[in-house]
């Protein structure tokens, strides 16, 4: 009876044994899955910089371009004032 006991108790923790080897070898998946997600994260953030960048020198050029037409009229005389 005891041999049996035993032998039920070891066919269990080799059971769960298995299943925690899947559950580590699942984690260690996700982890580098995270990993990825994170570099992706990093590369979209620079672009999203960059734009933002890109469209801070545009309305500097265009503030300059309005800044010129202004003074262009006003010595034509074309300004309304």
């Amino acid at each position: 009876m005891t041999e049996n006991v035993e032998s039920g108790t070891i066919e269990q923790l080799r059971h769960i044994r298995g299943r925690v080897d899947r559950i580590a070898e699942d984690m260690s998946d996700m982890k580098h899955r995270m990993s990825s997600l994170e570099s992706a994260m990093v590369l979209v953030k620079r672009e999203v910089s960059a734009g933002d960048e890109t469209d801070a020198r545009q309305q500097l050029s265009l503030d300059r371009l309005l800044d010129r037409i202004e003074r262009i009229e006003r010595r034509l005389e074309l300004a309304d004032n």
